[in-house]
């Protein structure tokens, strides 16, 4: 299986026509200027030189803004030079993430001089009356619409979701993947709410108009959506910002522009471990013994979802379930599955206290 690699571009803001009211896109990229394609030519050689493997795929990735909504002669200067690197083999394929209501026939047909295998849509909500409330300016029609001709013209599509929007419920955001289920994406992120410096959602939180999602709560409700993508085989590729200096922990750094919100630096290792924690238990319940200690088997990539974040997990099951267990490795075992084997039930154990 061939190692993936990402070498993503930001292109702050470009493109954008308004600006959404839970979004600062420099924030949120970490980057000031825009990029040119010197830029791109830099970022892209700095990045090949610390890919060692030789079984790769490699893709550029246009980031931020709304890559088909920036002046023609700007995207063809940025695709170009992105190009030069398909051509020479250097790289396999281009990526780019924009808005729903910037595609058309004449747009994609840019795109596929340029070799581009996959276009992420902002979706974010699938709720119109949400959509208008964040002022995305665009709509669920404006998602299908795109979302079709997309795939029409044979590229991989992909879509990105937000929990915690403003007056956004647990019940819209199923609503909305169930939606997104039905036009068929191959990939999806999943973004909670932060409060950001700077933005609209900043003063209303102020006032006392928005009040954020808790860690606990965006982790539960990343997981109800992980578990509707994961049934029709759609591969969440992020769930979380990715930290940065000014995407970080408040309270650990000074420069952060997090004013609040369910921001944690491993958030997709908590939803995974509380989705592989669901798995622990649904087994160990569906013996017919009072189990007392578990050994689980799993891949080496997937050893801390089974502990937990901070060993939660495992704490867990001791404490409300009296379960001892014992984690151990395997190279053989499929990446993310779990083998558990009962070591010990209720009676050994009272069988040992009567020998002591």
């Amino acid at each position: 299986m061939k190692k993936q690699y990402i070498i993503p571009i930001f292109v702050p803001h470009l493109g954008c026509p308004n600006d959404c009211i839970f979004c600062n896109q420099k924030t949120i990229s970490g980057q000031t200027k825009q990029v040119t394609p010197e830029d791109v030519r830099e970022i892209v050689q700095y990045y090949l030189k610390s890919f060692k493997e030789s079984n790769k795929y490699i893709e550029i990735a246009f980031f931020g803004g709304s890559f088909t909504g920036i002046e023609i002669e700007k995207q063809e200067e940025l695709l170009s030079t992105a190009y030069e690197f398909v051509k020479e083999k250097k790289v396999d394929s281009i990526r780019v993430s924009t808005r729903p209501d910037y595609i058309d026939t004449e747009k994609l047909k840019l795109l596929k001089k340029y070799k581009v295998k996959t276009i992420e849509l902002g979706v974010q909500s699938t709720n119109d009356y949400i959509l208008r409330r964040c002022k995305r300016n665009h709509t669920y029609e404006d998602v299908k619409n795109a979302s079709r001709l997309i795939r029409l013209k044979g590229f991989k599509l992909g879509h990105q979701m937000m929990v915690g929007l403003p007056e956004s419920t647990l019940l819209d955001e199923i609503r909305t993947a169930k939606d997104l289920v039905k036009l068929k994406p191959k990939i999806m992120r999943i973004y909670p709410v932060l409060v950001l410096k700077g933005t609209q959602l900043e003063k209303e939180y102020n006032e006392g108009l928005y009040v954020p999602l808790s860690l606990e709560q965006a982790v539960e409700r990343c997981k109800e959506l992980c578990y509707i993508f994961s049934k029709k085989k759609i591969k969440v590729i992020r769930i979380g910002l990715q930290s940065t200096d000014t995407i970080s922990d408040v309270s650990k750094n000074e420069n952060s522009e997090v004013i609040a919100g369910p921001y944690h630096e491993t958030f997709r290792q908590l939803v995974e471990s509380s989705i592989t924690y669901d798995k622990i238990v649904e087994k160990i319940k569906n013996y017919n013994v009072k189990v007392k200690e578990v050994k689980i088997t799993t891949s080496p990539d997937n050893i801390n979802n089974v502990v937990g974040y901070k060993r939660e997990n495992v704490e867990k099951l001791k404490e409300f379930y009296d379960v001892d267990v014992k984690v151990k490795q395997d190279f053989n075992i499929k990446s993310g599955k779990i083998k558990i084997e009962v070591t010990k039930v209720y009676t050994d154990f009272l069988d040992e206290n009567e020998n002591v």
